[in-house]
């Protein structure tokens, strides 16, 4: 695995969710085809879950690469869920978005998980097919990956957080971009679409929101070269890693603060559709399959068939059949969880998965579970509002 630095992990107060899944997708023993003396990727010590030791947490937001051909980072986790804990909670205190822990542990209740039940935290990630450079949005991933310019003599880095984006209708543009202005503490400027839409709802907008607390911008904005468009924070967190917005890409609140210390004018944003992702470590073909966007223009077909064909392993050579096959069996329920196809059964990540201390905090002051299921309800029927 890649070095890590170790940054202060978020510890925000919000009660999170959790979920314990296994994945139920089958695979061969052998592979036709394989190089001589090709081994299976390494298994994690066959030890039961529960009793495996509990390590301290990866900072799973920032990664230094190794190598220019370095294609994953990160390793996954599990942690055991606390009676109070919500996906919501974990999600933002592990560096992920709701929609990614749902995805990764189908059939646990988003909500009441239980106590005890070993959630997959998917905190393992296949960069993007793209120029490592500037801001890289992923909006079928929903995460931003960022490539500070390295210093003379140091390794590059990698920053990646997940992102809310825009929900049908008002779908996230995409293209080369880049960020033309910055803002601290912004007023919101509402565009009379929004105000129209929202006033429908019996929930009129006044022209200009200011700064505070009721503000969906949050404390930081970056201003990108599309007209309308921005990647600012929130004052609704729960929304982020799922589609809620008008277009606008939206981080937790602590993420853009930091982004926005680093960013400066003039960086290249590059916005992509990406469901289906393929990378290798140490030789090993891993893929990624995120559920596609409900409006892609594209067909779901296409950009599979597009990323197998285009796959090279460190070898050259391009994938065999089997695992090509084993690909197409993981996009076929995709689980957004960067999966080996060398050895693909439905232990494979489990087994490999680092168990982790449960960090989320305690707040009294933090919000209740009703008030949590009220504010995603919210959300939800934002969301659904011209669907």
């Amino acid at each position: 695995m890649p070095q890590i630095y170790q940054r202060s992990i978020s510890q925000q107060p919000i009660r999170a969710i959790a979920l314990a899944t296994l994945l139920t997708l089958g695979g061969c023993e052998t592979f036709d085809g394989f190089i001589a003396g090709q081994k299976k990727p390494p298994q994690a010590e066959s030890l039961a879950v529960e009793d495996r030791p509990v390590l301290e947490p990866i900072d799973s937001n920032t990664f230094t690469l190794t190598s220019e051909s370095q294609s994953v980072i990160g390793e996954p986790q599990i942690v055991f869920a606390e009676a109070e804990d919500t996906f919501s909670d974990l999600a933002r205190t592990y560096g992920l978005g709701y929609d990614e822990l749902v995805a990764a542990n189908p059939g646990v209740d988003p909500w009441l998980p239980g106590e005890g039940t070993a959630v997959l935290l998917p905190t393992q990630y296949i960069l993007p097919a793209a120029p490592q450079r500037g801001v890289i949005l992923n909006i079928a991933t929903k995460r931003l990956f960022y490539y500070p310019a390295p210093a003379d003599g140091e390794l590059q880095q990698v920053l990646t957080y997940p992102i809310g984006i825009g929900r049908v209708g008002w779908e996230t543009p995409l293209g080369e971009t880049t960020v033309t202005a910055k803002a601290k503490d912004p007023s919101w400027w509402v565009p009379a679409s929004v105000r129209r839409e929202h006033a429908e709802l019996g929930d009129p907008l006044p022209s200009v929101v200011p700064p505070g607390p009721d503000n969906p911008l949050g404390t930081r904005v970056l201003k990108l070269d599309m007209p309308g468009y921005l990647i600012h924070g929130t004052n609704q967190p729960y929304g982020v890693g799922m589609r809620v917005s008008h277009g606008c890409v939206r981080l937790y609140p602590e993420n853009i603060e930091f982004l926005y210390t680093l960013v400066d004018v003039g960086e290249v944003v590059t916005i992509m559709n990406e469901p289906y992702q393929m990378g290798s470590v140490n030789g090993h073909a891993y893929f990624e399959a995120h559920a596609p966007l409900e409006d892609d223009a594209v067909s779901s077909d296409e950009r599979l068939q597009t990323v197998l064909d285009s796959y090279q392993g460190a070898d050259g050579l391009a994938l065999n059949t089997h695992l090509r096959e084993h690909a197409l069996s993981i996009a076929a329920t995709p689980n957004g969880v960067a999966l080996s196809i060398n050895q693909f059964d439905a232990s494979e990540v489990m087994a490999r998965a680092r168990v982790v201390r449960n960090i989320v905090a305690r707040d009294p002051n933090e919000p209740t579970l009703a008030e949590i299921r009220e504010m995603m309800d919210e959300v939800d029927a934002e969301a659904t509002v011209v669907q």
